[in-house]
Parts: C-alpha cells; structure tokens; sequence
C-alpha cells in the first residue's frame, strides 16, 4: 500500500513540475505535445524504480545489479522514446531535432559565411548544433529515476527509524513488566511476613494489619496498572507500609517521616520510592530500637520531587532473609528507563549511616 502512494506522489510531483513549465510557456499547446511523452516515460521509469529495482534489489542491498539495471533501465526507456516511437507524436521532422529556433543561413544570405551578427560583436557560429533530442530525453530520465531513488531512500530509512522506535519501546515495556513483577511478590512476602510475627503477639493488632495489607494491596493490583498514579496515593501506601510495620510489636520504633506536597495530584511512577524504604526497615535494625533510626522526607513542588531517606547501620551485617538484591537495582532500572535524564540518584554509606536522596525532574 504504502508504494501505491509513493508511486502517486511521484505522479503528482512530475505533473507539478511540467504543469508549471507548460504555464511559463505561455500555455503553449506545442510545448504539452512535444514534451508529454517525455512525462509518460518518466512516470514508466518510476514505476519500475518503486516496484521493482528498489524492492527486490535496492533493499536487498543488491547494490550492484541494482545500479546494472537502473542504467539499463534508463538507456532503453531513453532509446524508445527518442526512436521508436514516431516523430509526428512529437511533432518533429527529424529525430535531432529539437523545439526552439536554429541559427543557419537564409536565403540568399551568400553562404555561411554571411550569418548574422550581433551590433559591435563577432559572427555567430552558425554550424552550431543543439543538444541532440536524445541527450535531452537521457537527461530527463535519468533525473526522474535519481529523485524517485533518493525519495525512496529516505523513506525507507524514516520507516527504519520508526521501527527502531516501536520496537525500542515495546522492548522497554517488557522491562518494566517485568520489574513490576518483581517488586509485587518481594512486597507482599515482606508484608506477609510482617502480619506472621505479629499474629503470635496480638490478634487485635493483627486484624488491623490485615486492614492496612487490603488497602496496599488495592494500590498494588489496580492503581499500579497505570504508568503514572497521584503522589498522595504513593505516600498513602509508605504510610500504610509503616503502620503495618510498626504493628508487629508494641515498641516504639524510630521512624520519623515528614511530607511536605505542594499539589497533592502530583504524578509519579507507582512503586519507585518504596523499595528504599523496605530497604530501610530490613537493613537498619529497627527492631533494636537504641540507637538506630529512620528518617523519611518527601518535598515535592510542580516540577520535582525531593526524596530523601536515613538509616542507622549495625555494626555487623544482618541477614533476614534469602529474599533481597532486587530493591534497589530494580529502582536504578525503573529510574533508567523512565526518568532517562531527569533523575538524580546519590547513595551515601558510611560505617553508621546508609543515606539515600532521590531527586526527579518530573517536566521534560
């Protein structure tokens, strides 16, 4: 289909390009029939470019047998029309010949010597020949073929780009599938294992947790299904996350959070931030209470966010679990493919403290 339509622009084009010249001509019904054959050959050469040469060759990156018979091509369609075809259809009494006037001797004029002259200026050449009829008709060919063939280039290298570009993003899509894969059954292991160590502490504070782990779970399953969902509804579920957290015992734990929104429908990726808190929570010794804590802020204005979260280090490695590693390199990926030049990520560890601080640009 789509080289049906660049067979029709070329067309069109051509038909411009005479339709113009015809104009200039003062509308000369001599110049449409001397010169529409040379149109229709045109058009025939096209044709052949646009469903032939450069599907089957040009593409194929059959170089030389594409330029073989593109020469071919021309010279053939350039020998028909200049002399095959009958003169009177072109008006002509001799193929050479061309439309225009020619300089020669008049009657009488007494030979070639005697042709004409311009006022203070030396004879004219009178055994001067124009351009035969078929250079004029090679030219003409030929620059029809070589437009057609670099339109078509063009086009094709647009519609490679644009694939380049479909599939890039498809690729991508795949990606953040994937990684959302990831963070939904590290999320609702780390929950479920929250609600287990409380069950055999309160089964009051259990039915609580379990109130907060639906609402959580509802932003999992259906907001997190759209590319970008409201800041409030991301820091609805930190908060959910820490009162799930928190109820496991009856400690106080350290955790200190501050949220300060400029514009509560704020949009953000779903998921991005939580990964550094459960990060937090699993790394920092909480449980401990002395001597360790967590501090969370969130500055968020029209055109950025401002994340910033502290936690204390023990002083030898814990192991919670088997489960882990993906947290934070699935947010380095998500950042990547998502925020690509609009993300700032500085991690800072030191023997007492892991600081992270997120910065996201959120207008292109």
């Amino acid at each position: 289909m789509n080289r049906h339509k660049n067979f029709i622009f070329h067309v069109a084009l051509w038909l411009l390009i005479w339709s113009t010249a015809w104009i200039f001509s003062g509308s000369d019904i001599q110049f449409a029939v001397e010169n529409g054959m040379a149109l229709v050959f045109q058009i025939l050469v096209i044709a052949i470019l646009i469903y032939y040469t450069v599907p089957q060759l040009l593409l194929k990156k059959k170089y030389i047998a594409f330029t073989i018979v593109s020469l071919i091509t021309v010279f053939v369609v350039t020998l028909v029309l200049t002399n095959v075809l009958p003169n009177q259809i072109l008006g002509l009494e001799n193929v050479d010949q061309v439309p225009g006037p020619r300089f020669g001797p008049g009657p009488g004029a007494g030979g070639p010597a005697a042709g004409p002259r311009f006022e203070d200026g030396p004879p004219l050449d009178v055994n001067r020949r124009p351009p035969s009829r078929f250079f004029i008709n090679l030219l003409l060919i030929a620059i029809a073929y070589v437009i057609a063939t670099l339109v078509e280039i063009f086009l094709f290298a647009q519609r490679k780009e644009e694939e380049i570009v479909i599939n890039k993003n498809e690729a991508l899509q795949t990606e953040l599938k994937l990684l959302k894969s990831q963070i939904n059954p590290h999320f609702l292991f780390n929950a479920l294992n929250n609600i287990y160590a409380l069950s055999a502490i309160d089964s009051g504070r259990t039915q609580q947790s379990i109130s907060y782990l639906s609402d959580m779970l509802r932003y999992v399953l259906y907001e997190c299904e759209q590319e970008i969902v409201p800041l409030y509804k991301e820091i609805d579920y930190i908060e959910n996350y820490i009162k799930l957290f928190c109820l496991k015992s009856s400690k106080t734990y350290p955790i200190t959070t501050s949220f300060t929104i400029e514009n509560q429908n704020i949009q953000i990726v779903p998921m991005l931030l939580i990964p550094f808190l459960e990060n937090a929570l699993k790394h920092s010794n909480i449980e401990k209470v002395t001597g360790t804590f967590i501090n969370l802020k969130i500055n968020a204005t029209i055109n950025s966010i401002d994340f910033e979260l502290e936690n204390s280090k023990p002083e030898f490695k814990i192991v919670k679990d088997d489960v882990g590693g993906i947290g934070i390199e699935n947010v380095k990926k998500r950042l990547a493919i998502l925020y690509p030049d609009r993300h700032e990520l500085v991690i800072n560890e030191t023997s007492q403290a892991f600081k992270v601080n997120l910065k996201l640009q959120l207008n292109e």
